[in-house]
């Protein structure tokens, strides 16, 4: 398949998407931007791990892709009450890197120059966190979607990061890479795949295609959790008594996906299985007081689940400052 690039205005209709100015601050409750911007990058551990998270920037998507199985007035009356936009999403993009004895692992690689001009900032902010992009020894790949392996190669189609092993769940890359799929989806998901399949063509990339348990390093290793693509994959750091998921897109929004898991949305694959998978996550997470990090909540977008009934809450963690 030849290489094409994809623009933004050609991405499922997000052309229409309503632009933030159209829409006074005060209606969208949100505080205004810095001058000069903020950290992209934000330090913890998790027991005796050092973990970072680097953002690659953010984009705006229509609130209409929120709870699409949900009354739509039910879903605007829940964003409003949570002093959200009624017409469109703010979505971060919030990556890991795990540093261990023997590793360094990124988790997804951003949408580089391919997909919104207010992302692809992964790895000014990864230099401007003092890591050299060239120390990274594992590339993990949650899914295929645009915001998480666009950013996989540079202008001459060759990886960003060369020397590392790349990772990604067998089930993604087969389904990806199955013949002739780019003339068998809808003609508003056609650019999608031909973005994964340019992005898993990258020239001097071997994928490791992974399953469920599969150990990235020590102390780092793959949970299958499918549905918002057929072979999506979560991340599990885990350091003594202390543990860590990366959601990937398992989970996309710090508020809906808590109080309403029965919702799913618009780019979820398929609906009942995403449903499933996060029950089951956020169970696991509540229970055995697992931390999270969510890609597309607000940065860092490190907390905990805390459960209500059958509901549940995003706890965003505690921010530390260093020197004990």
């Amino acid at each position: 398949m030849p290489l094409y690039k994809p623009t933004r205005r050609e991405i499922l209709s997000l052309a229409a998407a309503m632009p933030a100015l159209a829409m006074p601050a005060a209606a969208r409750a949100e505080l205004g931007p810095p001058e000069g911007g903020n950290p992209g990058h934000f330090r913890f551990s998790v027991g005796d791990t050092r973990v970072t998270v680097v953002s690659d920037g953010y984009f705006r998507l229509p609130v209409s892709g929120l709870g699409v199985n949900a009354d739509p007035a039910e879903v605007k009356a829940f964003l409003k009450r949570h002093f959200l936009s009624t017409e469109e999403g703010y979505s971060h993009t919030n990556h890991l890197v795990v540093d261990t004895a023997d590793a360094r692992v990124l988790v997804d690689v951003g949408s580089g120059n391919r997909f919104f001009d207010t992302a692809g900032r992964l790895l000014f902010n990864l230099e401007a966190a003092g890591i050299d992009p060239y120390s990274i020894t594992h590339v993990v790949i949650t899914h295929a979607h645009p915001d998480h392996i666009w950013g996989i190669r540079d202008d001459f189609n060759e990886a960003i990061i060369p020397d590392a092993d790349y990772i990604i769940g067998a089930a993604e890359h087969a389904y990806w890479t199955q013949d002739d799929l780019v003339h068998r989806v809808p003609q508003e998901e056609q650019q999608f795949v031909v973005g994964a399949v340019n992005s898993i063509g990258v020239e001097g990339v071997e994928w490791i295609l992974a399953e469920d348990g599969h150990e990235v390093a020590p102390g780092v290793r793959l949970m299958a959790t499918p549905g918002h693509t057929p072979g999506h994959m979560s991340v599990l750091v885990e350091s003594g008594d202390d543990a860590l998921i990366a959601l990937g897109d398992s989970m996309t929004h710090a508020y809906t996906n808590f109080a309403h898991p029965e919702w799913f949305n618009g780019f979820d694959a398929d609906g009942a299985q995403t449903v499933e998978t996060r029950r089951r996550l956020l169970d696991m997470a509540a229970a055995d007081r697992i931390a999270i990090l969510g890609y597309h909540f607000p940065f860092p977008g490190v907390g905990h689940v805390q459960r209500r009934g059958d509901r549940y809450r995003f706890v965003p963690a505690l921010w530390q400052f260093g020197g004990g």
